[in-house]
């Protein structure tokens, strides 16, 4: 296992730039540790109030290839042992993936370089906004080599994209480009390569330069309005919005709206 970290942290003001550093094989998910440091990295962004958005991208020419195919066919890795053993590694492993990312509070941009394929493509669904290169290619592949998500796609695809195009991407595996994925919503935008990672910044220096409270709780209020019904939704909401109207920086932001100025935010 390579000292080198999987993930390669920096910081830009308020937002993060996150990127998945393993050039070499894809930027391809197949540790343990991989699937350790991105869950440490959400929750290390959670509890930094100072962390208003962070871009998650890919170095190299891919955004993310999933899983390892190699060590699929060594069966080493979290692809040995006897399927009690490979259980427990998909569940101790890549799937504190999306529990990790799910409960990530500060809101997530996906910078699409390159393919995006089978956990790449879930690991994609699992952040809030997404803008691909057009370069971008997207496959939920696993049936290509005769498995399934494994992962949380057949829960999180659906929701990004409906389930008519998700199950068509999920039974025949094939692959789509930056602009079928535009036309499907799995992106926002696609722009040219060269500036793919300036406009993601531009939107999530876009989102940080709104109060942190409020962009935590109305990413929170998504993500669990697509589960509840709207009587105890609106609850959530009243409850935030209490929450809300008792911090400094919504009294700076609603000052500054009526003086015409630009709000100094605390964080507080």
């Amino acid at each position: 296992m390579s000292e080198t970290p999987f993930l390669l942290v920096e910081r830009d003001g308020p937002v993060v730039i996150a990127t998945l550093n393993r050039p070499d094989t894809r930027n391809a998910i197949s540790e343990t540790a991989h699937s350790e440091e991105i869950a440490q990295f959400c929750a290390d962004v959670t509890r930094d109030a100072s962390v208003r958005a962070v871009v998650l991208t890919g170095a190299g020419k891919a955004f993310c290839a999933g899983g390892n195919v190699k060590h699929m066919a060594e069966k080493t890795g979290m692809f040995g042992g006897s399927p009690f053993s490979i259980r427990n590694q998909y569940r101790t492993g890549i799937q504190l993936i999306p529990t990790a990312l799910y409960d990530l509070e500060v809101p997530v941009v996906a910078a699409v370089n390159g393919p995006a394929i089978g956990a790449g493509l879930d690991l994609a669904c699992m952040t809030d906004i997404r803008i691909a290169s057009e370069k971008a290619l997207f496959a939920e592949s696993f049936v290509k080599l005769g498995i399934v998500p494994g992962d949380g796609g057949a829960w999180l695809l659906p929701r990004v994209i409906g389930m008519a195009r998700a199950s068509l991407m999920t039974l025949t595996g094939d692959t789509i480009d930056a602009a079928k994925a535009l036309e499907y919503g799995l992106v926002s935008e696609v722009v040219a390569p060269d500036r793919l990672l300036p406009r993601a910044l531009e939107v999530a220096h876009s989102i940080a330069a709104n109060p942190g409270h409020a962009t935590r709780m109305a990413k929170r209020l998504l993500r669990e309005g697509q589960d509840m019904k709207l009587a105890p939704l609106l609850e959530l909401s009243a409850a935030y919005q209490a929450l809300a109207h008792h911090t400094h920086d919504h009294h700076e932001a609603v000052s500054a709206f009526l003086e015409k100025r630009k709000p100094e935010l605390k964080g507080e």
